[in-house]
Order: C-alpha cells, then structure tokens, then sequence
C-alpha cells in the first residue's frame, strides 16, 4: 500500500528546507517551469519567417542561436508567469501539478530562475544575434509578466486579446534575427497571430471556465454566454482569415502559399461557424465539441507558417 497525501485546495506544497527532492525531478520541474509546449508554437512562428525573410534558407547557425534565445526569453517569462499566478494555480485543476504548486521548485527559486533567464536571453539575442531582437525579446517578456499577467489577466476579458500580443512577438524577431530590420511582411504575420490568439484560447477557456471563475479571473467565457464568446470567435476568424492572404498581393509570397492559407483559412472559418451552430442550438458539455476548434488552431498556424518558409522554393 501506498500513503496518498491530501491537502486543501489552494494549498502550495512548500517542502522543508531538508525535504528530499529527486534530482531528476527538480531538473523536469525546472524545465516545467519554462512551459515548453508553448514555446514549441512559439518556434513554430519564429523559424519560417526567417526563411521568407532570407528568400531561402537563412544562416543555420543564426537560426540556432535564435531558437535557443527565443526559448530561454519564453521561458523566463513563463516562469515569472507561474511565480505570480501561483495562487491561482493551486486553485486551478489544469494547473494544480505545476512546480510551485506541488512545491518542487520554491517561490524564490521561481523568481530567481525567471529573472535570470530574462537576463540571459537578452544578453545572447544582443550577442549572437544582433540587439533589435534582444530588444524586441525584452519586450515581449516584459508585456507579458506585466501587462497581461499583472495588469489585465484578473481585471478584464479582453486579457488574451491584448494580452496575446506577447505571443505574436516571435514572428517580429524572426524576421529581425534574419534582417536586423522590419518589414511590412513581418507586420501582416504579426496581426495573423494577434487575430488567431483569442479563437485559438477561447475554445479552451470555454472548455475550463469553472476554473477560471473559481479564482475570479474574468476570461470571455466566464462573462459571457457560449453564443456571445462564439460570435467572437467566428469575428476574429474572419479578420484572420482576411489579414492573411494581405501577403500575396503586397508581393511577399507566391501560389503555394495562397493555397494553403485558403485551405487552411476556410476550414478554419467551416470549424468556428459550426461550434457557433453548436452554441446557438444551446448545446453544452460534450456536444459543444469546443475543443475540435482549439485542437485544429494549433494545425492551422503550424500548416500555414510551413507554407511560409516552403514558398520562397516554389515561387
């Protein structure tokens, strides 16, 4: 037999200063801490766009250096993420088996991580890279511990919209690590993931909103009714489906491209009109099938930013 503990919800397991911690599992909550499926979308953004911005294959090694500071950037502010909201995460069932909740890594330890990752990341995109994308790092890090974490994640339902703007920095830095400059082309590929960010969430957020109400953060779904958040999603699908295709006329890619954003966009907008069909007929639960939109966004950007980094070959 086996002895479970139990504890109160919302209690932060906080081991004793001689408590036994696995090496093994320190290091796995280390890296728990820097949210590494998230950054996997996050390079998803970053690397295609270098090859548009080179017209072919850019520098590998350039490319490396970037993905390596683009992970330690993200994850330094996934883990001062985790180090504010730790609160919230002990009361959360999708986040109650995170390091300082079931306190394998301490608070201090999370802090300190974090910062420190935020300072090496910067030093090596200014480094190795070149110091608009360290710039353009730092920002993204700092908008997203401040901004949406401590500003507008527990005060308003419009967080992941203006809060999702951290997310759409990595296709800025890609094409700044390849440039050391901006380019229109860059700007159209930053509001296609500022528009994708809240369709992409909201379908998870409806999904775990009992979650999010418990601890008083106001996500779209909590606040409003399955019909009103399905509107919204179906609206910034359009927009995102629109803003798109703005690359082929203004020259920046070609045929191969077009297609697969149009594909890939339709069935986009075929999924987002059903969930609202769906929502409309008053269905809930399981019949809702939210997560059918959530699952496809993440096939979506991965399909349409391959197409951007395999287009320059084709066109």
């Amino acid at each position: 037999m086996t002895a479970v503990e139990s504890r109160p919800a919302g209690v932060v397991l906080t081991p004793s200063p001689g408590g036994h911690r696995p090496l093994g599992a320190r290091v796995k909550a280390f890296v728990a801490l820097t949210k590494p499926r998230i950054i996997e979308l996050l390079l998803i953004t970053t690397v295609p766009v270098m090859f548009l911005a080179a017209q072919g294959v850019p520098d590998l090694w350039l490319v490396l250096t970037t993905c390596i500071g683009g992970y330690l950037s993200a994850g330094g502010a996934n883990a001062l993420n985790m180090y504010i909201d730790r609160d919230i995460d002990a009361l959360m069932d999708r986040t109650s088996q995170r390091p300082l909740v079931t306190g394998m890594v301490s608070p201090r330890e999370c802090l300190v991580f974090g910062l420190a990752l935020a300072a090496v990341s910067t030093l090596w995109f200014g480094l190795l890279v070149n110091w608009l994308s360290a710039a353009l790092a730092l920002g993204a890090l700092l908008f997203y511990v401040i901004v949406y974490t401590m500003i507008l994640k527990r005060r308003t339902a419009q967080n992941i919209v203006w809060g999702g703007i951290a997310g759409c920095m990595p296709v800025l830095i890609g094409w700044s690590a390849a440039t050391n400059s901006m380019s229109w082309a860059a700007v159209i590929l930053f509001l296609v993931i500022f528009f994708w960010t809240p369709p992409h969430y909201w379908p998870l957020s409806m999904k775990v909103k009992e979650d999010y109400a418990r601890v008083g953060v106001p996500m779209l779904p909590v606040i409003a009714s399955n019909t009103v958040v399905a509107r919204q999603i179906v609206l910034y699908s359009w927009v995102m489906v629109a803003v798109s295709l703005l690359l082929t006329p203004l020259g920046y890619t070609g045929w191969f491209y077009t297609a697969v954003a149009l594909v890939t966009g339709g069935w986009w907008l075929w999924e987002a009109h059903s969930l609202q069909r769906r929502a409309k007929s008053g269905a809930t639960g399981g019949k809702l099938k939210e997560m059918r939109l959530f699952h496809w966004s993440i096939t979506y950007v991965s399909l349409l930013f391959v197409a951007v980094a395999v287009d320059p070959f084709l066109s």
